[in-house]
């Protein structure tokens, strides 16, 4: 069973795909967070024949919300109403632990955090077959 992981952001959505056993997480991309942005999961999923979707719970450490925890739960909400199946992730300090892997010069990458938080996610389920 497929997973795509998203890093919700105010401005850009990182990206990443699990592989089809569902045991191991893969950046895949970064995307502006604008109005095509369901359109371009939806088709996503339909391309690579991905079954369900993680979310990072933008919360922070102590379960406490922060800017974008209500747009985050929008987003997630507007995905269920289009039919797709939607699981939570915790993602506090996704970003920090992508960057501990990243290039000097390259320590933010979206995609890299939403792999962490899918990661999570697999790792948790144990392999999903």
């Amino acid at each position: 069973m497929k997973f795509l992981g998203v890093d919700y952001g105010a401005k850009r959505v990182g990206l990443a795909q699990s592989d089809a056993t569902g045991s191991i997480a893969f950046p895949l991309e970064t995307v502006p967070n604008d109005a095509n942005l369901l359109a371009h999961v939806q088709k996503l999923m339909e391309e690579r024949r991905i079954h369900a979707v993680v979310v990072g719970d933008a919360r922070a450490f102590g379960g406490g919300e922060n800017p974008v925890t209500k747009d985050v739960e929008a987003f997630a909400q507007s995905l269920k109403e289009a039919g797709i199946t939607v699981e939570m992730a915790w993602e506090a300090g996704s970003s920090i632990e992508a960057s501990r892997y990243a290039e000097k010069g390259d320590e933010h990458k979206d995609e890299a955090a939403a792999a962490i938080i899918l990661q999570r996610f697999l790792d948790m389920k144990g392999g999903v077959q």
